[in-house]
């Protein structure tokens, strides 16, 4: 799939008042923002149009825009989060979504996370998390199967979204941390497999057949060079703190 458009929104002043499962001190909102802007960079860099919105200081997490919605070439599925706090974040998002797809909303206990969602040509893998149930996939499975699509839930045993520890890089290949290593929803894929010490590195982004990681995980980017990519390094140490990753900030369609 070739991208020409992704929606993000400005990290707030709050960044640090979000959810988060890490232990790595709260994120400096100027070096957060920072961040940010050289990722928007690179998408920029990358021939991608950028919608920014702006910040929601009420919603501290509301710049992990993937989360909050799913977009393909025929609809987009406006999520449910699973994290209560965050369910607000939708109806900010769902306007502008609906300006470039026809919009679904998810109901009331169809929890979802688009963190969780990972599309691979017409497959959606999907993991059944800690902010994703069988509810949601289900009703996600109805509105897609409609064009095509085949979806497979996958148990996620370690990370908060699936696509913390699992994502598609190109040329038929998964990189995946090695407890994902014999899910079964993967056998099909040539298999990239990440050094315990550097799963965070699981978040690599393939967009427009280039690869954009985490800078500061040598051994995952050694084999990622295997791939013959081309791969843009960013620093991502403050949008980790906040158990974020490349793929959640932004929409990408």
């Amino acid at each position: 799939m070739y991208f020409t458009h992704a929606i993000t929104r400005l990290p707030a002043d709050t960044v640090a008042a979000g959810l988060t499962t890490a232990s790595l001190g709260a994120p400096d909102a100027a070096l957060t923002r920072q961040q940010f802007r050289e990722y928007i960079d690179i998408l920029l860099q990358l021939g991608l149009t950028v919608t920014t919105l702006p910040a929601l200081p009420d919603f501290p997490d509301a710049h992990f825009v993937e989360d909050v919605a799913v977009m393909m070439p025929e609809l987009a599925i406006i999520t449910h989060p699973g994290a209560p706090s965050r369910r607000g974040e939708v109806h900010s998002m769902a306007p502008l979504v609906s300006r470039f797809r026809h919009a679904v909303w998810l109901g009331e206990g169809e929890h979802m996370d688009g963190g969780d969602v990972l599309m691979v040509d017409k497959r959606f893998f999907i993991g059944l998390s800690s902010r994703t149930n069988e509810a949601g996939i289900s009703r996600f499975a109805r509105e897609v199967e409609k064009f095509g699509y085949r979806v497979q839930a996958v148990p996620v045993a370690s990370g908060l979204h699936l696509k913390s520890v699992v994502n598609y890089v190109g040329r038929n290949t998964v990189l995946l941390s090695a407890a994902a290593v014999d899910e079964p929803a993967f056998r099909d894929f040539r298999h990239i497999v990440l050094d315990p010490a550097e799963e965070y590195a699981g978040n690599t982004m393939w967009i427009n057949d280039s690869l954009i990681t985490p800078s500061g995980y040598p051994h995952t980017l050694r084999q990622l060079q295997q791939l013959e990519l081309p791969i843009i390094q960013t620093d991502t140490s403050e949008i980790r703190k906040m158990d974020g990753g490349l793929t959640c900030l932004s929409l990408r369609f």
